[in-house]
């Protein structure tokens, strides 16, 4: 969210340039830890998110009984509604339609739900509570919040997200329990049901508060993509980046030197590209960004 200061939580939240070639691989599931066992149960025991170790999540009396199922149900009233790259959403405003960016969207709808404010900064405020993705990443790992890609595929209201890369925005949306999505995807699609499969995602997140069921289906992702030219380090260079520098510059879009060099210059260029194609304003050039830009 371009008009927020982010930085600190950004460099809680995500992976030092160092670390990330040890982001979790999505074909398997990270060390959870001590994750919450999230045994079958579609008729069973309910699941609960283990309570936040910082900073306290609820802030108002949490609906009886509110679950991950009422999160994403909620969700679903607001497909269609409008999409804003960095737009504020009233946490106690029931009535807001949008528009919404990604982060105001699930933490708007869990805390409309259950009375849980997550993934804001403050935590204790829902009138000055702003979300942002690199704070949900930050709460879930303090907390231990953390679960597996493929495990929240199959649990309704569990949140799936992609972290910020160093000064950008990631992406963050809620499982439907069945390997889909509800989120506020981009400016050309606004609120939109879509799919976990075949993209690039970091971990899952259960919202300590709520109650989560898993489904019975046996939920089948497709792998991410095999290439997607974003910040690494040490970083991407290649004919395809130096390409892709060259596709953007003939744009319009500052990449500084066409160099080659997947660097943060060229993440901003790709960023800008991708909101003005109303395509996921990441940073991260994938399958979709580049058959945009004509290189795939």
């Amino acid at each position: 969210m371009p008009k927020k200061n982010h930085a600190a939580a950004v460099a809680a939240a995500v992976p030092s340039s160092a670390d990330l070639p040890d982001a979790p691989d999505l074909g398997d599931a990270p060390d959870l830890g001590g994750a919450p066992d999230l045994g079958a149960a579609p008729n069973g025991p309910v699941v609960t998110a283990l309570a936040a170790a910082s900073a306290p999540a609820i802030v108002v009396p949490a609906a009886a009984g509110a679950s991950g199922d009422d999160v994403i149900t909620l969700a679903r009233r607001h497909l269609g509604e409008p999409y804003v790259l960095g737009a504020r959403a009233p946490m106690r405003n029931a009535g807001w339609r949008g528009p919404w960016d990604c982060a105001e969207f699930v933490s708007w709808c869990v805390f409309q739900a259950s009375g849980v404010l997550y993934g804001t900064e403050p935590r204790d405020d829902p009138v000055r509570a702003d979300a942002f993705t690199g704070f949900w990443g930050q709460q879930a790992r303090a907390g231990g919040h953390m679960i597996s890609v493929q495990d929240a595929a199959g649990i309704p209201g569990a949140a799936v997200l992609r972290l910020p890369q160093t000064g950008k925005i990631g992406h963050i949306v809620l499982s439907d329990g069945r390997g889909g999505t509800v989120e506020a995807h981009s400016s050309a699609r606004g609120v939109v049901a879509d799919t976990l499969s075949g993209r690039r995602w970091d971990f899952g997140v259960l919202v300590p508060g709520l109650r989560y069921f898993r489904g019975e289906a046996v939920v089948v992702l497709d792998p991410p993509p095999a290439l997607v030219l974003r910040l690494t380090s040490p970083p991407t260079r290649g004919a395809l980046v130096q390409a892709l520098q060259h596709v953007l510059a003939d744009r319009g879009f500052a990449v500084g030197a066409v160099d080659g060099v997947f660097g943060p210059q060229t993440a901003h260029a790709v960023r800008a590209f991708q909101d003005s194609q109303g395509l996921v304003a990441d940073g991260e050039a994938g399958p979709a960004t580049l058959a945009a830009l004509g290189l795939r």
